[in-house]
């Protein structure tokens, strides 16, 4: 772990061009951080037994079985072999801000990779679309040899797009479905917010579990600027000539409501909701939601 965790501050993540090194130490960094956590992921309800192969987890092994039979013994859980996830990375221009060495894109191409890692280190099987106003790549789910490093080489060559519509991959992916998934967005979600919670819903109504991961920047959140600024809108190039110490507190309440519109609406719709702020390390931002999910459960 000692060479892994050098590499999990965003800046020095931002530098490594091999996104399959950054997914493997991503992973093993905020798997490391789950240790307290009696679950490791996203399938949570237990179903059944099966016996220990050479290579299983131990941490899986149901010692109380064991003390009565004498035999060892895997404890299975519902999704564990069956679980399809999809992942929707927005890639429109807004995602291309960065501050402070990592852009919003890159950090979610990092979170994307890792998490297809991860799913995929479960057996659960992975896919992935790309989008800015329009769908840019799509990769149906699945789980079988070289899927992974499919979906590593399509993030890699993933480039900024335009402007945002959410809604038509969300409306495509939803009409796709044909049976329970775990659909996972990453997105700074800057779209018209009444049409995208409806586009929430339509998931949901589908039955599929959903998670937002709500990714910003430290400046948007924070809005540390001293020097009047020419602000410049990175999707239409609109630019806004700002003093920043005569909106900061105006921009700062808006932003408040900004990220607590989509968390109560999340949270009226059953919907996972975790903001990430790129300046954070990545693995214990995952670490964190993962033992919070599994406490839901």
């Amino acid at each position: 772990m000692t060479d892994a965790i050098r590499f999990l501050n965003p800046a020095v993540l931002a530098s490594i061009s091999n996104l399959e090194l950054r997914a493997k130490t991503t992973v093993e960094g905020f798997l490391n951080g789950l240790h307290k956590s009696p679950y490791h992921g996203f399938s949570v309800e237990f179903s059944d037994y099966r016996h220990y192969y050479p290579g299983d987890d131990i941490r899986h092994v149901d010692w109380k079985v064991y003390a009565r039979s004498e035999k060892y013994y895997i404890k299975q859980y519902e999704d564990e072999t069956n679980v399809r996830c999809h992942i929707l990375l927005d890639c429109s221009g807004s995602m291309g801000y960065g501050s402070d060495g990592m852009s919003k894109l890159e950090y979610g191409k990092t979170l994307a990779s890792a998490l297809a890692y991860f799913m995929m280190g479960q057996r659960d099987s992975v896919g992935l679309t790309t989008f800015d106003h329009k769908m840019r790549d799509y990769l149906p789910s699945k789980y079988r040899r070289g899927h992974l490093m499919q979906i590593l080489q399509t993030l890699t060559r993933t480039q900024l797009g335009k402007h945002t519509d959410i809604m038509r991959p969300i409306s495509d992916l939803a009409f796709s479905l044909n049976r329970k998934s775990i659909i996972i967005l990453i997105s700074d979600l800057l779209a018209d917010e009444t049409e995208l919670v409806k586009g929430f819903q339509q998931l949901r109504y589908k039955g599929s579990d959903f998670i937002v991961f709500h990714v910003m920047d430290n400046a948007e959140l924070t809005f540390p600027f001293e020097r009047a600024s020419d602000f410049i809108d990175l999707e239409s190039e609109e630019r806004l000539m700002v003093e920043p110490h005569a909106i900061r507190e105006g921009y700062l309440e808006e932003i408040e409501k900004f990220c607590a519109f989509y968390r109560k609406q999340c949270q009226q719709n059953d919907i996972d909701y975790c903001l990430l702020n790129t300046s954070h390390s990545l693995d214990e931002a995952l670490s964190a939601y993962l033992t919070r999910r599994s406490r839901s459960f």
